[in-house]
């Protein structure tokens, strides 16, 4: 076991070197001074995805500025996945190349892979963005543990990567979250596996410690890992600990001959004191950036060179400098490599990327984890609430829905995983570099931005029972880095659900329409390829009969932005909550249930204030049934249902979103 290129290791000579060119001398130490403490500087990065863009030569000053807290001989620079993939048009448009261009001038020396640099497969990471071993395209050390080749335990990547400092040898394992297998699409990884981590992880510091050089020597061990906690800030290691999954399995299994973690993938905040049995110190640095670039992550451990011990360290996250890129550049020459990298990618993607595609009256966006705050800009930030229904995730799931050409068949409504919606649409236009940016322009960049992953549109035809398990799967398996998952769906969807009743019964009601889910009909569902293989473990797509469009999902969404002019966000929620609701009423029943979750929680979403209720028979005027209050949306429903309302459908609209729940009348 061994990494598959040359191990760098940094002897006296050229520790000698690296003072010199820092203007400092170097002079051998005497037998006196064996025994100083070495203080490694590790700065990690983890969910860049390709953030080529204004800031970028501001994140990388920000490397550079927390690389050069530490002399360069006892610096390293890691990466725990998803660098590439999931981009914004200036890197998504040259298929990433920008990014690792950046990364490779910056130095970036070891990564864990992450699911999104598996986005176009196996063979794309390994041949393209990895390269061949003689000329690589990413001169960093792409790591994978616990990624093996089909059906055996032989990794396919390499495991670690190994330097030393100054005398230290310091391995560096990576790993990748297990739920790739769900997270991107079977058909590009159908050579290999993905196995669990903490297994992977052990294995390998257990054999860089058995005292056998040829699997590699190690005094000091680092992890990064494609995988992490389902909240950071507001939360707390020991609250994380309880959530089944990959990060308590790590908490409470990972190797105590680990010394520092960093973690990916959650896209959380947060740099803790991890308790360790059997470890240097009672507890090790882990911790995990954020996500595009907004925050440089940086764990220094102090060891004693003669015990190989960690005796301290310590651990922040350096949020994005705000210094002006001329400052930076003048400070860390790199930079000026950097920016030229970045300015001619922005250039390259200008004269498409800069074109008017559509427009929209106001913000439409993904779910706002702090609704009261502005949403992000740039997609980073306030944004990508996945657990919670959008007016972004419903947009793009009519844009599925109509926006097949007629001769490819007929769609009965559009699905989109929340995961797949990677920016916002903004109302407020950006002139400083396109004069056609203005107040309610979307450009193909931003457009582009929503969508980057290039899926193909597929029709599934799924059967109503297959159809249910769908929307029964947004409750994810036991374990999963992320709970739920809300799905959008376009705006002929209705789903009511109770959120306390147990896994596999929470759908209580779903119509197509005007018509209740037959669970014996076919429905023609559009969605992304990613879903309708199965992914983010929305398996009963798979019971279905798929029809491959052939369309690209930027394309497709594109043209329905250029066909559908004047957009605004529509704030009717597709899914409520519903706790004892009748599966019908009749004539003189009195029935009392709860509404929830009737407030969307994008950006402008109004606060509902009530519920109108009315009975329509379908002939004769329609019925006042009643009205019921909305507070923190929420309503407690308490109805009597008139004597003449005898079949037909009772309507409960909250107001004034929208939002719309439907219950069959009985006709008796």
């Amino acid at each position: 076991m061994s990494s598959s290129r040359p191990i760098a290791r940094l002897g006296a000579g050229s520790l000698g070197l690296a003072l010199a060119a820092a203007g400092l001398s170097f002079v051998a130490a005497p037998a006196a001074h064996a025994a100083d403490p070495v203080v490694i500087n590790l700065v990690g990065i983890n969910d860049f995805h390709g953030r080529i863009d204004a800031n970028t030569v501001k994140w990388a000053g920000t490397v550079e500025q927390t690389k050069a807290l530490r002399p360069a001989a006892d610096t390293l620079f890691v990466g725990a996945g998803d660098l590439v993939g999931a981009s914004l048009f200036a890197s998504a448009t040259a298929n990433d190349q920008p990014t690792i261009d950046v990364l490779n001038e910056l130095g970036l020396q070891a990564s864990s892979v992450g699911n999104h640099e598996f986005d176009k497969g196996w063979a794309d990471l390994r041949d393209r963005i990895i390269g061949p071993a003689a000329t690589p395209n990413a001169a960093w050390e792409y790591l994978g543990a616990n990624v093996y080749a089909k059906g055996t335990t032989t990794p396919v990547l390499p495991e670690f990567w190994e330097t030393d400092v100054s005398g230290l040898k310091v391995a560096v394992i990576g790993a990748v979250t297990e739920e790739t297998r769900s997270l991107v699409s079977p058909g590009g990884i159908t050579d290999i596996d993905f196995g669990p981590i903490v297994p992977a992880i052990n294995r390998v510091a257990d054999e860089l410690t058995d005292g056998n050089a040829a699997n590699g020597e190690a005094d000091v061990i680092v992890a990064t890992v494609h995988a992490g906690a389902v909240k950071g800030a507001g939360s707390s290691y020991e609250e994380q600990v309880l959530q089944n999954g990959e990060f308590q399995d790590m908490a409470l299994h990972l190797s105590p001959k680990v010394d520092a973690v960093f973690q990916g993938h959650t896209h959380q905040l947060y740099a803790w004191d991890a308790p360790v049995t059997g470890g240097d110190l009672p507890t090790r640095p882990l911790l995990q950036t954020g996500n595009y670039g907004d925050n440089v992550g940086n764990i220094q451990l102090t060891v004693d060179p003669a015990t190989k011990h960690v005796i301290s360290y310590t651990k922040q996250n350096v949020a994005r400098v705000t210094t002006p890129d001329a400052d930076l550049i003048a400070r860390y020459p790199v930079l000026s490599q950097v920016k030229s990298t970045v300015d001619t990618a922005i250039a390259n993607a200008a004269a498409v990327g800069n074109q008017p595609v559509g427009s929209i009256t106001a913000d439409i966006t993904t779910a706002l984890p702090n609704p009261a705050l502005p949403p992000a800009a740039g997609g980073t930030g306030n944004r990508d609430d996945r657990a919670n229904e959008s007016t972004l995730g419903d947009l793009v799931g009519n844009a599925l829905r109509d926006g097949v050409p007629s001769d490819q068949g007929h769609v009965d409504l559009g699905i989109v995983n929340p995961g797949g919606l990677r920016s916002e649409l903004l109302y407020a236009g950006d002139t400083t570099s396109n004069p056609a940016n203005t107040n309610g322009v979307v450009t193909y960049a931003e457009a582009n931005n929503v969508l980057p992953f290039v899926n193909n549109i597929w029709l599934v035809d799924l059967k109503g029972s297959s159809l249910k398990k769908v929307l029964e799967q947004q409750w994810q398996p036991v374990g999963s880095s992320r709970p739920f998952l809300a799905l959008g769906l376009s705006d002929n969807v209705r789903v009511t659900y109770d959120p306390n009743a147990p896994a596999g019964s929470h759908i209580t009601s779903v119509r197509i329409g005007d018509a209740p889910l037959d669970p014996d009909a076919t429905y023609t569902v559009s969605t992304f390829s990613f879903l309708g293989t199965g992914g983010d473990n929305f398996a009963a797509f798979t019971e279905g009969t798929p029809h491959d469009t052939g369309l690209v999902d930027r394309d497709l969404w594109i043209s329905y932005l250029q066909n559908h002019p004047g957009l605004s966000p529509d704030f009717a929620r597709q899914q409520v909550g519903a706790t004892g609701l009748p599966a019908s009423v009749s004539a003189k029943g009195h029935y009392e249930f709860t509404l929830s979750k009737l407030d969307l929680t994008s950006a402008g979403s109004p606060a509902n204030t009530s519920v109108s209720i009315t009975a329509d028979r379908g002939r004769g005027p329609v019925v006042k049934v009643g009205t019921a209050t909305v507070s923190g949306g929420t309503a407690a429903v308490s109805i009597d249902i008139p004597s003449q309302v005898k079949g037909g459908v009772l309507t409960l609209v909250a107001q004034p979103s929208g939002t719309t729940v439907t219950i069959p009348v009985a006709q008796k």
